[in-house]
């Protein structure tokens, strides 16, 4: 009955449609955020290669993420992903100390590109459940995303084993996209 009334009413009030791409380095739990957010549920995953799509659907609106793998020779691929994109969620591992250097200057990178123009950017700090995991004011400092100008963006603490902080960022990108071009 319940998927029933789902349909009717997207019949009724079809959601608007909004691209998605999940970046950051390996192991910094990509997946496992796309699919706490897309099935409820925490899943083992495995390292990404290549990408992962699935369409997240939330206050009436339709995700289609991108969840795009990060191992260092699969980084060069990110950019096949971009066009048509409204929101960039980068996701950190908290406690990877040595590379956040890294995370930063792939950031940095995407944002220059052309299709990423008017993308939004959402950084979760991720694994905050973890001891030694770096706060978000500590990573907004790491990353420099105060100097970052042409983009909105936003820091949201969050464990996406647990889905804590994943739907307040995913709210704060509805709001930001919300009423932009729908993709196509």
């Amino acid at each position: 009955m319940g998927a029933w009334m789902s349909r009717v009413w997207f019949l009724m009030f079809p959601a608007r449609e909004y691209k998605l791409v999940v970046v950051g380095l390996d192991n910094a739990g990509k997946t496992t955020t796309l699919y706490k957010l897309h099935l409820g549920e925490a899943v083992t995953a495995a390292p990404t290669i290549g990408s992962n799509v699935e369409e997240v659907v939330f206050k009436n609106l339709r995700f289609e993420v991108w969840d795009l793998g990060g191992q260092e020779s699969l980084r060069t691929s990110w950019a096949t992903y971009y066009r048509g994109t409204h929101a960039v969620i980068v996701v950190i591992d908290s406690t990877d100390r040595a590379r956040i250097n890294i995370i930063k200057d792939e950031l940095f990178r995407l944002l220059q590109h052309a299709d990423l123009e008017g993308a939004v950017v959402l950084v979760f700090a991720n694994k905050q459940d973890l001891k030694d995991a770096m706060s978000p004011a500590e990573i907004t400092d790491a990353l420099s995303l105060h100097s970052i100008k042409n983009h909105d963006w936003h820091i949201q603490a969050s464990c996406a084993i647990t889905g804590e902080g994943l739907y307040d960022g995913l709210g704060w990108i509805a709001q930001k996209v919300a009423g932009k071009a729908t993709a196509s």
